[in-house]
């Protein structure tokens, strides 16, 4: 396959970008068939921020929107939020989050996304967790991306259901979860 001028590389890198934030320079690298530093330094060119800077600035722009709870107290970074609708959010994890004899990170880092997250999204002052209905799918290791999404499926009354799916950086679903939360007056 031959390889695609700078411009066109440049070019193309942008339009995925643009469609999606979450790309590693590493990704890219193997996509395009060039060296990691190419790639920082297209992204340089056209002054593309790293990944951790650009998921920032994705999470402090949906920070303020959140209604239940302050913005620090969500576990992983939030990166899209609709209140009353959906909201997606991403947590790296690391070797202080795991068991150390098995390598295996804790379930409870992995639920407190969960349910930041489906708190996040509820359109409510104040909710209660009232039932949260859980299945972990897969284990997850330590330097791994969590990607969580919270849709929320229907409210009755006072009652918020929301569901939420965590995939890993594989794309694999590691925690499927169902919550109904109780919103307080």
């Amino acid at each position: 396959m031959k390889r695609k001028s700078k411009e066109e590389r440049q070019k193309e890198l942008l339009e995925m970008l643009e469609k999606d934030s979450f790309y590693t320079d590493e990704e890219l690298s193997s996509y395009f068939n060039v060296s990691i530093q190419t790639i920082r330094l297209d992204r340089l060119q056209l002054g593309i921020p790293e990944l951790r800077e650009r998921i920032k600035n994705l999470a402090e722009n949906n920070i303020d929107k959140v209604k239940s709870m302050k913005g620090k107290e969500i576990i992983g970074e939030l990166i899209t939020l609709e209140v009353g609708n959906l909201g997606i959010s991403i947590l790296e994890t690391t070797n202080d989050m795991t068991y150390s004899k098995t390598s295996i990170v804790k379930g409870h880092y992995v639920f407190a996304q969960a349910e930041s997250l489906a708190m996040a999204v509820i359109d409510a002052p104040v909710v209660l967790m009232g039932v949260a209905n859980i299945k972990n799918m897969d284990p997850v290791k330590p330097n791994d991306r969590l990607i969580a999404k919270a849709e929320v499926v229907k409210v009755r009354d006072k009652k918020h259901y929301v569901h939420v799916r965590i995939n890993n950086k594989n794309h694999v679903q590691v925690f499927r979860g169902k919550f109904i939360f109780d919103e307080i007056s």
